[in-house]
């Protein structure tokens, strides 16, 4: 999978690209990941990406032009599944669209950043428009890279224990049950006996059982 993200602070995805699942997924040759800095797309001396808001409204918007020119030049080189807009108004990203993400080839990320971008982007070059969450962060880079997160981890390889990640939480609409680890007791803080006694069907029962009260205590809205 090949997943390039267009930022204007290409700077802030160094970090959360480059550690953990992602950097071992990318060395091993099962992902992909790429920066690119949109004032690399502009034709003017001073590099800027944004202008005034048509109809006088505050804050700056991003060109169309630059963006244009940027999934142009990665449309020329290999074809794209998904052109994805970090948008607050876009659809809240779940664990079922990372799902069916991550069984992609390609695809692009395009960060928001200012007041928004022009719309006409929107319009005629973005397929999906995902949000992490009904706030407004200073741009799109972070939401960004929980999108690629959330989609690389499920690559196949990209976790020493794939088991891990298809009984994460949402994965069947409920929370993950408790997880515990040495020691069984601690200041008397014990583990349940259950997780002890070895007998996987009755854990595994167990285990079902409290994620479903998990989940109708915390998050009742995955049941209906």
């Amino acid at each position: 999978m090949r997943i390039d993200i267009i930022s204007v602070i290409p700077e802030m995805l160094e970090s959360p690209l480059g550690c953990s699942i992602l950097k071992r997924a990318q060395d091993k040759g099962l992902a992909e990941l790429h920066v690119h800095n949109l004032r690399d797309y502009t034709t003017n001396k001073h590099r800027k990406v944004d202008d005034y808001p048509f109809g006088g409204d505050a804050g700056m918007v991003i060109q169309i032009e630059p963006v244009d020119r940027c999934i142009s030049a990665l449309k020329a080189q290999r074809d794209y599944d998904e052109v994805i807009f970090t948008a607050p108004d876009g659809e809240i990203l779940s664990q079922k669209m990372a799902n069916g993400l991550s069984m992609l080839n390609n695809i692009i990320i395009l960060c928001g950043h200012y007041k928004g971008i022009d719309y006409r982007i929107r319009e005629h070059l973005i397929t999906k428009e995902i949000s992490v969450g009904d706030y407004v962060l200073t741009g799109g880079e972070l939401p960004a890279a929980i999108i690629a997160d959330a989609i690389v981890r499920l690559i196949p390889g990209a976790i020493g224990d794939e088991q891990s990640a298809l009984s994460d939480s949402f994965q069947d609409n409920l929370l993950e049950p408790p997880v515990y680890t040495r020691p069984a007791d601690y200041k008397g803080w014990k583990v349940p006996e259950i997780l002890l006694s070895g007998h996987e069907a009755k854990i595994d029962a167990w285990k079902h059982e409290m994620a479903l009260a998990r989940t109708k205590a915390l998050r009742p809205d995955l049941l209906l």
